[in-house]
């Protein structure tokens, strides 16, 4: 089973910074996006930010300005560096792996357990 793995959420106060990551871990042979998603309680999973193998970004627009997102192909891994943290920002960030390839079959997506961000105002 290909297993994704979130770390770095916890308590930090408006204004500050949090840094997310996760890595996918497995026979892993490729992997085509990996994103980041958040989810408030009673509410839908919802957007945040993702990366493709080429290094093309994409923010939702909430966090743009705010968050960036890295990759290291290399180590199946990705980060979310979140700055001016808000406390709407809190939430559980999802970590999810799209077109993961291994040696026996193809996962459409893969996704992480969830890492709890709180932000105090």
């Amino acid at each position: 089973q290909v297993q994704v793995v979130e770390s770095g959420g916890g308590l930090v106060q408006a204004g500050g910074s949090l840094r997310l990551s996760c890595s996918a871990y497995g026979s892993i042979f490729s992997i085509n996006a990996m994103g980041w998603y958040r989810q408030y309680p009673g509410k839908q999973r919802e957007f945040v930010a993702s990366i493709t193998t080429d290094g093309r970004e994409n923010y939702a627009d909430s966090v743009k300005g705010r968050f960036t997102i890295s990759r290291e192909n290399a180590k199946n891994t990705v980060h979310l560096q979140m700055n001016s943290l808000k406390p709407e920002d809190s939430a559980v960030y999802y970590c999810k792996a799209d077109g993961v390839s291994t040696v026996i079959r193809e996962y459409p997506e893969r996704w992480g357990q969830g890492t709890l961000v709180t932000v105090s105002s």
